[in-house]
C-alpha cells in the first residue's frame, strides 16, 4: 500500500478537543515525511498537534451537498458541492456577502447572497 503525503492547507478529518466535534481541519505543518504535524480547526481556530490514525482520510465523498449557488444565501456548518472544486464545509460568513470554504484540498473564499 502507498504511503500517503500531505501538503499545507489539505483538508483531515480530526476530533477538535474545544468543539467537541469531529470536523475538517486545516494542516498547517508537514514533517519531511509528508506526514502531517500541525492542524487548526476553521470553527473556533484551536490549532493542535495531529497523530495519523490508520482511518484518517481527506474527506469522504460519499455526502452530498448543496450545489453551489452564488445568489443562495449560506450558513456556518452546511455542506455544498462546487462545480469545480467538490464537496466542501462552509467555516464562516466572512462579510455579508463572502464566506469561507473548506474543500478538499484547501480553504478557498467563496461569494454568495448576490442578487
Amino acid at each position: 500500500m502507498e504511503k500517503q503525503l500531505y501538503t499545507v492547507g489539505e483538508r483531515v478529518d480530526k476530533l477538535c478537543a474545544v468543539c467537541a466535534e469531529e470536523r475538517g481541519h486545516v494542516a498547517l505543518s508537514i514533517t519531511k515525511f509528508g506526514n502531517i504535524s500541525r492542524v487548526s480547526c476553521p470553527k473556533c481556530g484551536t490549532v493542535s498537534s495531529f497523530k495519523s490514525s490508520g482511518r484518517t482520510e481527506r474527506r469522504p465523498q460519499g455526502q452530498s451537498g448543496l450545489p453551489y449557488d452564488w445568489t443562495r444565501t449560506y450558513r456556518a456548518g452546511q455542506t455544498i458541492t462546487h462545480p469545480t472544486y467538490g464537496q466542501g464545509e462552509v467555516t464562516s460568513v466572512i462579510e455579508p456577502q463572502k464566506i469561507d470554504v473548506l474543500f478538499a484540498d484547501r480553504m478557498r473564499r467563496l461569494i454568495h447572497a448576490r442578487v
